[in-house]
């Protein structure tokens, strides 16, 4: 049986919580896996992200032209209740049904493009500041085929890279790291 989504997102809120609330002031600045991104501009991504899926699973608006920086007072508190309203707002009867988003995908589509997110944002800053990381195993069963399935559009809207190349041998995780463009033994230079 299919997991619902605000189950799954559950799963890996668990896990990319501690990483977040590990995160120390002084690590704001260094590179993480996406080159775009130090620590504190990932860290604004994924809450803009977790916000605005909160809206796209309630068939409102998103808003991803706005950068805002939440990087400031109690973040680290904020970044846990925001990502409780999305796992309830996944949770409402009827979110996963339909379509939603100004690209007019399924709903579960877009939960599991938010449960990627969350689960591999949590590995690049994990990875960035030193923190462990693994992820929920049934996060990883569900969200692998889902984001191999989006990753030729998302390389076409620059939002994956090209596909890192793993062996036979890489586990399911690494596998999904290197369908959105990551090198799973990335490591931070001199780390």
């Amino acid at each position: 049986m299919t997991q619902k989504i605000s189950a799954l997102l559950e799963a890996a809120a668990d896990r990319a919580l501690p990483v977040v609330r590990g995160i120390d002031d002084g690590q704001l600045d260094r590179r993480t896996p996406c080159a775009e991104y130090d620590v504190r501009a990932l860290v604004n991504h994924l809450f803009q992200v977790v916000v605005n899926f909160q809206a796209l699973a309630a068939r409102e608006e998103a808003d991803f032209s706005q950068e805002p920086d939440f990087v400031t007072g109690d973040w680290r508190g904020r970044f846990g209740a925001e990502t409780a309203r999305l796992v309830e707002a996944w949770g409402v009867p009827g979110a996963e049904e339909g379509t939603t988003g100004q690209m007019g995908l399924s709903a579960r589509t877009v939960g599991l493009m938010v449960l990627g997110d969350l689960t591999v944002h949590a590995w690049d800053l994990a990875r960035a500041t030193g923190a462990e990381f693994a992820p929920d195993p049934g996060v990883v069963e569900e969200v692998g085929p889902g984001l191999a399935a989006l990753a030729p559009q998302a390389r076409e809207m620059k939002v994956f890279g090209e596909p890192f190349p793993v062996g036979a041998g890489a586990t399911a995780f690494e596998r999904v790291l290197a369908v959105t463009g990551r090198d799973p033994g990335w490591r931070p230079a001199g780390g």
